[in-house]
């Protein structure tokens, strides 16, 4: 199951790293559009280090049973 986790883990920073792209790509020509995408790429970072910090409180718990 840890490695589903982990999976989800990194999908989070490739989806951020993807909207920094195309943050990039459209400040100039969109910048309403570039401010969204900034937007999710700051809730993808947020939402890696919750669910890795999730997936180590989970961890710790399955080894004290």
């Amino acid at each position: 199951m840890s490695k589903y986790f982990k999976f989800f883990e990194i999908a989070y920073l490739i989806i951020a790293i993807v909207f920094l792209v195309e943050t990039v790509l459209r400040w100039n020509s969109e910048p309403n559009k570039a401010y969204i995408f900034l937007a999710f790429s700051v809730l993808a970072v947020f939402m890696y280090f919750f669910r890795k910090k999730y997936r180590k409180r989970f961890e710790k718990h399955e080894k004290k049973e």
